[in-house]
């Protein structure tokens, strides 16, 4: 399901604000999906908050609810070029467990 969440928002140059779970939401079973989800900084329409009830029980979401919070986190951005070698790292090209964790 997604709600609207009857708010716009403009972050300022560098910033960029976040859709996030709230943790009595979550103890609830009700997540919002692809959390957190980056608002694009050039977005200016309403902010809507796609929601998944993960628990055994229905829930209903009312007008007035608090369902998720916005978190407003500066942004990099990032330079990108192509290169003919990386250097060497401990980990190397090792995938999923090669540190051991």
């Amino acid at each position: 399901m997604t709600r609207d969440a009857a708010a716009s928002a403009q972050a300022g140059q560098g910033t960029g604000p976040l859709s996030a779970d709230l943790v009595a939401f979550v103890q609830s079973g009700i997540t919002v999906l692809n959390a957190p989800g980056t608002i694009d900084s050039d977005y200016r329409g309403e902010v809507r908050v796609p929601l998944i009830n993960l628990g055994d029980e229905a829930f209903t979401v009312e007008r007035g609810m608090r369902i998720a919070q916005l978190v407003i986190a500066p942004v990099v951005q990032a330079g990108f070029g192509e290169v003919t070698d990386l250097s060497e790292t401990e980990r190397g090209a090792g995938g999923f467990g090669s540190t051991g964790v």
